[in-house]
């Protein structure tokens, strides 16, 4: 992966891409919300909040877990993080500015994480919702099964 140094240390492409939008959203990119990017960035899978204290801590670094929840809940609002309903962790978006509703597959054997956005897949939800007389106003869906590699084994 490429990455940009800055006066700060090193920054992931990605965590930059966060960065920018956060920015681009009129929201201050503080000391927290850096430091908890580059934990979800460095997550081989989904953290709680307490699991983001705990790498924290591990750096010596402390941040409240309220604050984390706060900060979770922003970057879930600008789509930089989603909340995985299975195990309740969260997850840094991998998709950038795809358009669709985001969708993730979750390997049950192994834990790999697949996610995929799909635009006409969430226009189909939306007029099933629709006439159902429901109006949806976020989508989020997860498949539970084998990966390839665990399938073939």
């Amino acid at each position: 992966m490429l990455h940009l140094v800055f006066a700060s240390g090193t920054l992931s492409l990605v965590v930059q891409d966060s960065i920018q939008i956060l920015q681009a959203q009129a929201y201050k990119v503080t000391k927290p919300r850096r430091q908890v990017l580059e934990v979800l960035e460095g997550a081989k899978k989904p953290v709680s909040p307490y699991d983001i204290q705990s790498t924290l801590r591990k750096q010596g670094k402390y941040l409240n877990h309220v604050t984390i929840y706060r900060i979770l809940d922003l970057f879930c609002c600008l789509n930089l993080a989603h909340k995985l309903p299975s195990s309740g962790g969260f997850m840094k978006c991998s998709l950038g500015k795809e358009e669709g509703c985001h969708r993730f597959m979750i390997c049950r054997q192994c834990g790999a994480i697949e996610e995929f956005a799909d635009e006409g897949l969430c226009q189909e939800e939306r007029e099933f919702a629709q006439n159902l007389g429901f109006h949806t106003e976020y989508h989020l869906s997860e498949s539970s099964g084998l990966c390839a590699n665990c399938y073939r084994k």
